[in-house]
């Protein structure tokens, strides 16, 4: 399945081929609150090779607390967020889920700093939870996991 997205005024697009995420998770980091208005962000992360994005992006940088520098891409136009690229994994792009067009069916699998998350926060129980910043997809990690999740190794 190829996955498809636009901005909400149309000027910037995106085709993803790759047939599945490497995964799909929410982040409740402080600069994802700010970028979500208060929520958290809820991501598809793909690998770089796979996404095609046409159009004009803006975007800003940051020293994020896992220590890489996060760029935030948005359309220039309507300010709708497209996606973020770490310093620290240039081979994944993720993109915001409601950047992505209506049934992509994807569903947030993991949650991610959580210890940053506001009190009100309803965090999906069912779903895997780091405190703070994850193991990069694919690799293994003896990062604490959230003591009121289950431990998903």
């Amino acid at each position: 399945m190829a996955f498809t997205g636009r901005c909400a005024c149309g000027a910037v697009t995106a085709t993803i081929t790759a047939p599945a995420p490497v995964t799909v998770r929410q982040c409740w980091c402080r600069q994802c609150q700010q970028a979500a208005a208060g929520g958290c962000t809820n991501n598809a992360v793909f690998p770089a090779e796979a996404v095609e994005v046409r159009g004009t992006l803006g975007s800003f940088s940051y020293g994020a607390p896992s220590g890489n520098t996060l760029t935030q891409f948005f359309c220039p136009e309507c300010g709708t967020g497209v996606m973020a690229q770490s310093s620290g994994r240039m081979h994944l792009r993720t993109l915001r889920l409601g950047f992505l067009d209506s049934g992509h069916g994807l569903v947030p699998e993991m949650v991610i700093w959580t210890d940053e998350a506001p009190p009100w926060a309803q965090v999906d129980q069912r779903a895997q939870s780091y405190a703070g910043q994850p193991p990069a997809p694919g690799q293994n990690s003896s990062l604490e996991i959230a003591p009121d999740r289950p431990d998903p190794q």
